[in-house]
């Protein structure tokens, strides 16, 4: 069979890469044509365009490259015409996955969507074009299930969470390995989480850098994105005593005390990691502005969300300054603090559904396929 998946931005790649592995497992001649990154090009298959082409943060962003989207757009549907696939598998991305989709649903392809748009969390409107533009609907969050078939009645398929499939599959490097690879001290280790675009990182890396000399019990390091090079960074640390690594989040996690995340899929997956965390999120104004009038959720985290209750501290946009990051920051260092809060996690990972959502969602879109 013949696939085609796109993914535009980090966390779609681990999961596309994830999901890539399955399929082949389930169909071992699939032929894989795929919008992604390098997690999705080692795992086999043709890479059309990478994400770090794809990824415009916030509204303002989108609008000032609406000529390159277009163009992306106007590629991706001829490079399916070309390649004609049994299935078209859509990653989250919803402002240019929903556009395709609903294209090739009149040329008569398959649909899949793998990790369903947040439309619970604003632009509820566009379950319309969901019941439309797609086959099935695969959802990742416990409570996006009833949101589609209770609220909506639109039959959908909880696979469980891939970030667990992820972490479980990873390889682990041990402690004394991961500080001496990385020229760290024996101090015990805050991680700092800026995001993967550069506008995000751009804000978020300042901010979370100005607590530094107020905690020097403790090392601090930051998670490059896979997207970015190191030039980018190295003007955010010059006279500063930070390390910086590339591409191993999850062995920073995996040996972390403490972090610092910007908000997105970071904040689920330190929490799965265990490593107690504050929230941390600052737009644009402009973007700010027209979020907040349009989305209604109590929280940004979705480790808060899940629960909902507020598990971890979200400073956000105002809020989101030295005073209050040094303060939340200084309160999960608290042993007390940090026992509740790790208790609260494992609480979390039950919700999620354990490992296997990968190979469950591969099954079930080669069962579908295939009849």
């Amino acid at each position: 069979m013949k696939y085609y998946i796109i993914a535009g931005e980090a966390s779609g790649d681990l999961h596309g890469s994830n999901l890539m592995k399955a399929l082949y497992k389930e169909d071992p001649s699939a032929e894989i044509r795929f919008w992604g990154g390098d997690l999705m090009q080692n795992a086999g298959g043709t890479l059309v365009k990478h994400y770090r082409e794809l990824a415009f943060m916030g509204f303002a962003e989108v609008l000032l490259n609406l000529k390159t989207i277009f163009r992306n757009i106007k590629i991706c549907k001829a490079d399916i015409d070309q390649f004609q696939p049994d299935v078209l598998i859509f990653i989250d991305y919803p402002g240019f996955n929903m556009r395709i989709a609903k294209w090739a649903k009149t040329k008569g392809y398959k649909t899949h969507y793998y990790i369903s748009p947040q439309i619970w969390a604003w632009k509820e409107s566009r379950i319309k074009d969901i019941k439309r533009d797609f086959d099935k609907l695969y959802v990742i969050l416990p409570f996006e299930k009833d949101f589609y078939e209770k609220k909506h009645h639109f039959a959908v398929e909880f696979v469980g969470h891939p970030l667990i499939d992820a972490i479980h599959n990873r390889t682990s490097t041990d402690a004394a390995s991961f500080r001496k690879e990385n020229h760290l001290d024996e101090k015990p280790i805050i991680a700092i989480l800026p995001g993967s675009r550069k506008q995000e990182i751009s804000k978020m890396l300042t901010l979370m850098l100005s607590v530094v000399n107020d905690f020097p019990d403790y090392q601090f390091v930051i998670a490059g994105a896979p997207s970015q090079e190191y030039s980018f960074y190295e003007t955010f640390l010059k006279g500063k005593n930070i390390k910086f690594i590339s591409n191993e989040t999850y062995n920073l996690l995996s040996h972390s005390y403490a972090a610092l995340v910007t908000s997105g899929t970071a904040t689920l997956e330190t929490a799965l990691f265990k490593v107690p965390e504050v929230v941390c999120y600052k737009g644009s104004w402009a973007s700010y502005q027209i979020a907040k009038r349009i989305i209604t959720l109590k929280y940004i985290s979705l480790v808060n969300l899940i629960m909902d209750e507020e598990v971890v501290t979200e400073l956000i946009q105002d809020d989101c300054n030295s005073v209050k990051i040094k303060a939340e920051l200084a309160k999960i260092l608290e042993p007390n603090y940090r026992k509740v809060l790790l208790e609260k996690y494992e609480t979390l990972e039950q919700k999620l559904g354990g490992i296997g959502a990968s190979d469950k969602t591969a099954h079930l879109i080669v069962a579908d396929i295939s009849q």
